[in-house]
């Protein structure tokens, strides 16, 4: 298999994190990755302590879809000026905030609701999360493939890789602590969750403060492109305002897409079949996680207290190994590493699943499945960043992401269906094989796309 990513050796690739594009990325990586569970996994374990049925659960889940249609309105955050705020923090920056804002405003409505007796609200509560997080992923992707040349992009891919997954630690095992540091005794106690929401959203502040502290990258000057298209508009017939109007939709929603299919042609869709595939295994398994662990007796603070110390010794050790493999040996080596690891840790729940519940083996499990979802992930992200024209970045890797996650969350959406038809280890057994198809793409497209090129 070739590379997507230049070689380094080992000295220089370790170099690279100390550079502040790098060490940014971190604290970038944190923002994006905090909501993700607090309206997944996290979300849940909460749900079903709540005495939410595994079904509806699975189906609440589909609020997450919002990270597989973002594609829809990337084109606009791509373009779109914010009033007064894209003036004072440029174009990036500006969405970031703005959607974080967002993000602190649901955490904070889903603070103040028991699901117990108002489903609705709080899911739509979940909903505006998703939704802002979504957005906030597509400035800040965006930002991190501006923000440094292509010899870097596997170094922050790893950095935000860490902070996601410290992130998701924060938001999985620290919200679970909460909660349990927060009840007064044993069963359900909404309170306790509430707090631990309240938590959280302040812990958003960490994003805010970063985007203020960011310089706004350098985004190439496509108002050429523009001019040109309204003029020949306007040589048709077309009013100087209506075609300056028809130029900008072109450039917005529809130059970024065929730009994509133009560079890669028929590649273009074994790539997406890629994309598509790589997180199946992943995805689906995770809903269901937290909720069998409640289901096999597992406390709140059993879980937290695992996924607080193997759990983020295990993501960081894996996205640094992560992220010296891709420099070191190329992408598409370590992005097959990377699906094989994440297909076969499922395994490991299967199982479990089996046994009697054991704190020992709950440790195994978590702490596998967080060293490889670490590797794949940074391969991946990569892999990814490496696929985008800089001139559609937000668009053109919203888009890819979109289709990374939308066949998945679809499919987590009847996970408890499934679980509550075959059983737990029938049913990580199936989300392992899941995992197959990207592990006979990625050798495919290897071969077929020994080297490639991108407007970098």
């Amino acid at each position: 298999m070739s590379n997507i990513a230049p070689r380094l050796g080992w000295r220089e690739s370790v170099k690279l994190y100390g550079q502040k594009p790098v060490l940014l990325m971190l604290s970038f990586g944190f923002s994006s990755g905090l909501p993700l569970l607090l309206v997944f996994s996290t979300f849940s374990f909460w749900l079903r302590e709540a005495g939410i049925s595994r079904t509806e659960i699975g189906f609440i889940s589909w609020v997450a879809l919002a990270y597989g249609l973002k594609w829809l309105w990337s084109p606009l955050v791509d373009r779109l000026p914010i009033p007064w705020l894209t003036k004072r923090m440029g174009r990036r920056r500006s969405w970031m905030l703005l959607a974080q804002m967002g993000i602190i405003i649901g955490l904070l409505g889903m603070s103040v609701v028991d699901p117990k007796h108002s489903i609705i609200s709080i899911t739509l509560c979940a909903l505006i999360v998703s939704f802002s997080s979504a957005t906030q992923d597509i400035a800040l992707d965006a930002f991190r493939i501006e923000s440094a040349p292509e010899r870097l992009q596997a170094a922050m891919a790893a950095a935000y890789m860490t902070g996601y997954r410290l992130a998701m630690i924060t938001s999985g095992a620290g919200a679970l602590w909460l909660a349990a540091l927060f009840s007064q005794g044993s069963g359900y106690q909404p309170h306790a969750w509430q707090l631990a929401y309240l938590c959280m959203a302040a812990i958003m502040g960490i994003g805010v403060f970063s985007c203020f502290i960011a310089n706004e990258p350098n985004i190439p000057n496509t108002r050429h492109i523009s001019i040109a298209l309204t003029r020949r508009l306007h040589r048709r017939g077309y009013t100087l305002r209506t075609a300056g109007l028809l130029a900008w939709l072109v450039g917005t929603l529809i130059h970024p897409f065929t730009d994509f299919w133009r560079r890669y042609r028929w590649l273009a869709v074994l790539i997406l079949a890629l994309i598509s595939t790589f997180r199946v295994a992943d995805v689906v398994m995770g809903v269901m996680a937290n909720a069998f662990y409640v289901d096999l007796g597992f406390s709140k603070g059993d879980v937290a207290s695992i996924s607080k110390v193997f759990g983020v010794l295990m993501t960081l050790v894996g996205a640094g190994i992560g992220g010296l493999l891709v420099n070191r040996l190329g992408t598409m080596r370590i992005l097959f590493v990377g699906a094989l690891l994440t297909a076969s840790t499922n395994l490991l729940f299967s199982y479990m699943a089996t046994q009697p519940a054991s704190l020992g083996l709950l440790t195994l499990v978590i702490s596998a499945d967080n060293l490889g979802a670490g590797i794949a992930t940074a391969a991946f992200i990569t892999y990814l960043s490496s696929l985008t024209n800089v001139a559609f970045s937000a668009t053109q890797y919203a888009m890819l992401s979109s289709v990374m996650l939308l066949l998945p969350k679809f499919l987590a959406g009847f996970s408890g269906y499934l679980v509550d038809k075959i059983g737990y280890s029938h049913f990580f057994t199936l989300t392992a094989l899941m995992g197959i198809p990207a592990l006979l793409i990625i050798p495919l497209l290897a071969y077929l796309q020994p080297t490639h090129h991108t407007d970098r």
